[in-house]
């Protein structure tokens, strides 16, 4: 408790510091911005950080109240920590991105690319130094428990109850088994094809078990809307290329977890792969959390994929079972806009372009995703 005390008298002298205001108005506003719930999210992936950045423009102009990164956040790829921090210190100096900072506050998870090694898991030798290294791009506090554990997994809540938003994010590289080939060319008029092969080794892991039962923990903490940030894909699981799909008895087990957890308002997030889409588990899947289960995909901000037509239009063949409506494959960002002022809260989860129109989107009720 003392601690606690001493944690809300540092903020309210830090706000009084900076706003100039008396410590009793220090107090208020700080009370007020605890209360105040989200409703504006956006999120993205893969921004390669020697390359211009203009979509930030659009983002901001989206006035958001979070951005969540998801992976490949800078293209580092090197064990040498000074590569990374260089990097690092390069989307630090886009001055769209110092735009975002300043406007609000910025969460991440990583991916391949910021973690160090192209497609590399548990097997990369740098992670334990590479993870400092994040950490400190982020501006995390020395104190804070990620500094200390395994792995940068992280969960934080916002708002007040009955409004309460809670951000997940997964680390889907510090523990994951390593992959299998198997994947090799593609079949003629069958959709993209990668080159991973399932990994149905019994001990093959995507999140280690401390991470498990840390999620599961996090899964009884009280919130109404639950985001849960993956830097790769969860839904889909044929193309190939990374995804929880190649290690399929890991994907099942989240899906037992969050169907056993009971909780209610889960949305999951995703990037990696320089490309766009929404998707869809149905509440009557065989694999089934107890109510229809989204999934955005979002990537790339700055390094569009695909196939050009003569028109300009980008395209690829590529299986999805669980993909709602079309792949949008230019550069773009997501959002999570949550009406609280219906009598049924609305969920909205967005794909918008460079210019930060929305292209692809996804309703549902609140009420709608409960068991």
């Amino acid at each position: 408790m003392k601690s606690i005390c001493k944690l809300v008298l540092a903020t309210i002298v830090g706000i009084a510091a900076v706003t100039g205001l008396p410590p009793n108005q220090a107090m208020l506003l700080n009370a007020l911005a605890a209360e105040e719930p989200l409703s504006r999210i956006s999120f993205g992936s893969c921004a390669k950080q020697d390359k211009p950045q203009p979509i930030w423009d659009a983002v901001v102009a989206g006035k958001p109240e979070l951005f969540i990164f998801l992976g490949d956040n800078i293209y580092g790829d090197s064990a040498d920590m000074n590569v990374l921090q260089a990097k690092y210190e390069q989307l630090s100096q886009q001055p769209g991105f110092m735009k975002l900072k300043s406007f609000c506050p910025v969460v991440a998870t990583w991916d391949d690319h910021d973690y160090g090694k192209d497609d590399s898991g548990a097997e990369f030798e740098m992670r334990e130094e590479s993870q400092q290294v994040f950490l400190d791009f982020l501006g995390v506090a020395k104190d804070d428990p990620r500094r200390t554990q395994e792995g940068i997994y992280w969960s934080k809540v916002y708002g007040p109850e009955g409004k309460r938003v809670q951000v997940i994010l997964l680390d889907a590289r510090y523990f994951r088994s390593p992959l299998k080939k198997g994947f090799d060319g593609r079949e003629p008029g069958d959709g993209y094809r990668g080159r991973y092969a399932p990994n149905t080794d019994d001990d093959a892991t995507v999140l280690g078990e401390t991470q498990w039962q840390w999620l599961e923990e996090q899964l009884k903490v009280p919130a109404e809307v639950r985001v849960i940030g993956s830097s790769y894909q969860v839904l889909s699981n044929q193309h190939g290329w990374e995804m929880w799909g190649n290690f399929p008895k890991e994907r099942e087990r989240l899906f037992k977890v969050l169907r056993d957890s009971k909780a209610g308002g889960i949305v999951m997030i995703s990037g990696d792969r320089h490309l766009a889409e929404l998707a869809e588990l149905k509440a009557d899947d065989k694999s089934a959390i107890g109510y229809p289960l989204y999934e955005v995909t979002s990537s790339s901000l700055n390094a569009p994929s695909g196939n050009m037509t003569k028109a300009g239009v980008r395209f690829a063949n590529e299986i999805n079972p669980y993909r709602v409506g079309l792949t949008f494959f230019d550069t773009n960002y997501g959002n999570i806009l949550i009406d609280w002022t219906a009598e049924q809260p609305v969920i909205r989860l967005q794909v918008c372009d460079e210019k930060g129109g929305v292209v692809l989107q996804q309703r549902a009720m609140l009420s709608e995703l409960q068991q």
